[in-house]
């Protein structure tokens, strides 16, 4: 029996992380399971926890307000090493490329303890986009003993940086995995900024954006977008997912608070965000989550960035990569809501992210070894 300590900090692992927790704790011959959690997001984090019913063995709680990436990797590997030192796994799982995820690779590389990589071999191949996220992710892969590579792309950018072949697995994505788990769980909006926007009658128009590149000026430009959309089309109405960090709040409610047919809504929990996905006619998002469930929901998205890891979805055609000046932004979202043609083609390709059984074959492969 395998002893194994899967290690989180934010949403998006959890989410991504959740039906692997889930496989390895339906074997209990082979496997015995602990979760640690560093709250890197606390709030966001724990909506995921609630939803998918896992209670950590351990609670780094390091959330500080305006903390820095250095605060955050040497809390997390001060706070793994009695962890490490007293559970004694054989594996600890990691996935992505938060910085959560560099530290604990670190601090389990430091207590000779194997590291699997969930979501491994995603490559922009500029070190600072997404900053700190490339650097992270590259660096765990130096530190990680098994590599669960989501895609045969993926495989090929390890391959092509010296990692042996016997190392790394295709599994498919893990978040397409916990999409279909919770897609067609009953849900009813309660929030009166959505439910407005829904009962108008109006096509919904879904942004997000958060990540650290965008801050500051390509934030004001990706507002002004908002702006120019919904005075060049009436029929829309925009909902704004507003990330809480303070850099992001400040800019959004500067220049899009009050404005007609924009609602901004705090973060939303990992179910209803799924549900107005699906309400809505298009989706521009930095996120790379969003990158990968939008196409398996039918949405066509619009990426807010000028680089993505997510290659396969821009060459499947379930996304386009516009970046962020505000002009190309609106002929891009134009054209989805003006031309049926061209959304058919981005709503019907196929998501090239896997078929909802990646947590399995991950629980699979750590069996043999």
């Amino acid at each position: 029996m395998k002893r194994v300590l899967t290690v989180f900090g934010t949403r998006p692992e959890a989410i991504k992380l959740a039906p692997v927790v889930e496989r390895l704790m339906q074997r209990p011959d082979d496997f015995t399971v602990e979760v640690a959690v560093t709250a890197q997001h606390r709030e966001m984090l724990d909506q995921v926890l609630g939803l998918f019913d896992i209670t950590p063995d351990y609670d780094l709680d390091i959330m500080v307000p305006g903390q820095s990436l250095t605060q955050v990797t040497t809390r997390v590997l001060s706070g793994l090493a009695p962890i490490l030192e007293s559970s004694r796994p054989d594996f600890v799982i990691v996935q992505g490329d938060t910085t959560t995820t560099f530290a604990a690779s670190l601090a389990a590389f430091y207590h000779r303890v194997k590291v699997a990589h969930v979501e491994a071999g995603l490559r922009t191949q500029d070190r600072l986009q997404p900053y700190p996220e490339e650097m992270s992710r590259r660096l765990t892969t130096q530190l990680s003993d098994v590599h669960f590579a989501p895609t045969v792309a993926a495989r090929d950018h390890l391959l092509a940086e010296g990692v042996a072949d016997g190392r790394i697995h295709v599994t498919g994505n893990t978040v397409i995995d916990a999409l279909i788990e919770t897609m067609d769980e009953p849900y009813e909006f309660e929030d009166p900024t959505i439910c407005k926007a829904l009962e108008s009658g109006r096509r919904i128009v879904l942004v997000t954006a958060h990540r650290r590149e965008n801050w500051g000026e390509p934030m004001r430009d990706i507002c002004a977008a908002v702006s120019m959309l919904v005075r060049t089309h009436q029929d829309i109405h925009v909902l704004f997912a507003v990330h809480l960090n303070p850099q992001v709040q400040a800019v959004v409610r500067e220049q899009l608070g009050g404005l007609e047919r924009v609602g901004l809504l705090p973060p939303l929990e990992y179910l209803p965000f799924i549900k107005l996905m699906l309400a809505s006619e298009i989706i521009l998002s930095d996120s790379g989550g969003v990158q990968e469930e939008a196409p398996s929901l039918g949405k066509p998205v619009l990426v807010l960035r000028e680089v993505t890891e997510r290659h396969e979805a821009v060459e499947a055609g379930t996304v386009l990569l516009v970046g962020t000046n505000s002009e190309h932004v609106v002929a891009a979202a134009s054209r989805l809501l003006t031309d049926p043609s061209e959304y058919d083609r981005m709503s019907r390709a196929a998501n090239p992210f896997g078929d909802g059984n990646a947590a399995t074959r991950i629980a699979d492969v750590l069996a043999s070894l």
